[in-house]
C-alpha cells in the first residue's frame, strides 16, 4: 500500500484542542497500523488525501463539504449521517444521484462493524451490481461537477441577469 506523504499534511497549530487527557483513537492504536497507515491528530487538505490512489472508499456523516470533496474525487462513498441535514443529503445522494451507500442502522439508530463492511464492499467489490452502479453514476456526476466553467457560468448568467433587469 503507497504511504501518504507528510508533505500532503498540514497542521494548523492551535485550530482544535481537545480537552486535556482526552484520547482521539484507541491506546495501541497506533502501533497496531505502524507502517500500513497514518494517524494524524491535526488538519489535513482532505482532497489532497483522497486524490491519493490508495484511498479508494470515503466514510463520512454527508455533511456539505464532505459531498463535495468525495464527488470530485474518484473514492466511492459510504455515508452515515448523524444530524437533520446530513440525513437528508444522504437520501439525495443514495437515492436519487445513486452515487453513495448509507450504512445500514439497527432500530436503536447505532450500526455494527458488519453493516459498515457490507456498505463499503457494496461499493468497492469490482463485479457488485450495486457497485457498478454506483460506479458509473459518481463518475459522469464528477465530469459535470469539474467541467470548466460550471461554476463561473453560474456567476456570469447571474450577473448578465442582473444587468438586464436594471438596464
Amino acid at each position: 500500500m503507497a504511504k501518504i506523504d507528510r508533505s500532503m499534511v498540514r497542521e494548523i497549530d492551535g485550530a482544535v484542542k481537545l480537552p486535556k487527557g482526552s484520547l482521539t483513537v484507541q491506546e495501541g492504536f497506533e502501533e497496531r497500523v505502524k507502517g500500513r497507515g497514518v494517524v494524524w491528530g491535526g488538519w489535513v487538505h482532505q482532497p489532497l488525501i483522497l486524490a491519493h490512489p490508495s484511498i479508494g472508499c470515503f466514510v463520512n456523516h454527508c455533511g456539505p463539504g464532505k459531498i463535495w470533496e468525495a464527488l470530485v474525487s474518484d473514492c466511492q462513498m459510504v455515508l452515515i449521517p448523524f444530524l437533520s441535514d446530513q440525513l437528508l443529503s444522504t437520501k439525495l445522494m443514495t437515492e436519487e444521484s445513486e452515487v453513495s451507500v448509507e450504512v445500514y442502522r439497527e432500530k436503536t439508530g447505532w450500526f455494527s462493524k458488519e453493516s459498515l463492511r457490507y456498505a463499503i464492499k457494496s461499493v468497492m467489490y469490482k463485479e457488485s451490481g450495486l457497485g457498478k452502479l454506483v460506479r458509473s453514476n459518481h463518475t459522469k456526476l464528477k465530469e459535470i461537477l469539474v467541467s470548466p466553467g460550471l461554476l463561473t457560468g453560474y456567476v456570469d448568467n447571474f450577473v448578465e441577469a442582473l444587468q438586464e433587469d436594471l438596464i
